[in-house]
């Protein structure tokens, strides 16, 4: 069964190949059609996340932003299936780093940086685009698939040049053993954590929220600086990029203090466009 979902998955992606991103986007639109008013993929979830985080909004403006939610989602979708066969230079066309003298401060001076980022505009694209608009070596985490077929794929396809492409599982060994040139650690923590055990809690969007303190950790371990991504989307499919420096000597930096600097920096960045948040995430589902 796997390898048959792997053939239909791999058949979309040939597909989508030979497709203009204008036939894509339209595509896109019956499926924000299907999903939302037909088949209402985690609509309760959606609504319950945005009038939690939004009490203040009435029920119509809730409503709108999950109208304008499933569109981007919708988007995000086929433009995660058009990032396999898109070459590096189409990505970074519509994927600019604005300001990457940020990081690339501190790749002149042969350190590491660690990259935080939440699941907010287009993720998927950052490791691609910043390939050859960062001088660092980009790094990003995922999540292995349990489809041990479409995994190896995007392994196989996901990384361009100097990239590389971390099991979260590794990330341990991952941080040990890439020291050979400066990188960008690419991670996007704004998960839930599996248990609140694991947890460090900040408010968030006027909700207790359990907070995964990896990026922290590891900048504390081995005092990397850390920045900011901030993502914006322009157009369809086209977005830009711009690093916010968080800290520079996170060692000195008490616990908790930097994990939650990064939960305010994109509470603030959703607040101001909050249809490009992935709120189908059951991102509160932990209880304090």
């Amino acid at each position: 069964m796997n390898y048959l979902v792997y053939l239909i998955f791999r058949a979309f992606v040939v597909l989508f190949r030979f497709m203009p991103f204008r036939l894509l986007y339209g595509l896109a639109d019956i499926i924000y059609y299907i999903v939302y008013y037909i088949v209402g993929y985690r609509k309760t979830v959606v609504l319950e996340n945005l009038r939690n985080s939004f009490p203040e909004k009435s029920k119509s403006e809730i409503n709108r932003i999950a109208k304008a939610f499933y569109h981007h989602f919708a988007d995000m979708l086929i433009e995660s299936l058009k990032a396999f066969t898109m070459s590096e230079a189409a990505i970074i066309r519509r994927y600019k780093f604005n300001n990457s003298d940020v990081p690339d401060f501190y790749y002149k001076k042969g350190l590491s940086v660690i990259c935080v980022a939440g699941h907010y505009g287009n993720w998927e694209w950052a490791g691609i685009a910043s390939g050859k608009q960062v001088l660092h070596r980009p790094i990003g985490f995922y999540k292995p698939l349990s489809n041990v077929y479409i995994d190896k794929y995007i392994q196989q396809t996901r990384v361009r040049g100097r990239s590389k492409l971390a099991s979260i599982v590794k990330t341990i060994e991952t941080f040990k053993t890439d020291w050979g040139e400066p990188a960008i650690f690419y991670m996007v923590a704004d998960q839930s954590p599996s248990s609140a055990r694991l947890a460090y809690w900040v408010n968030f969007l006027n909700q207790d929220t359990a907070v995964l303190h990896g990026p922290e950790k590891y900048a504390r371990i081995y005092n990397l600086p850390v920045v900011f991504a901030s993502v914006n989307r322009i157009k369809r499919g086209y977005y830009t990029v711009d690093f916010k420096l968080m800290e520079a000597t996170s060692d000195q930096t008490k616990t908790g203090e930097l994990t939650a600097r990064f939960m305010q920096l994109l509470e603030d960045v959703i607040k101001a466009n909050p249809e490009y948040y992935l709120w189908s995430h059951r991102r509160w589902k932990l209880k304090k």
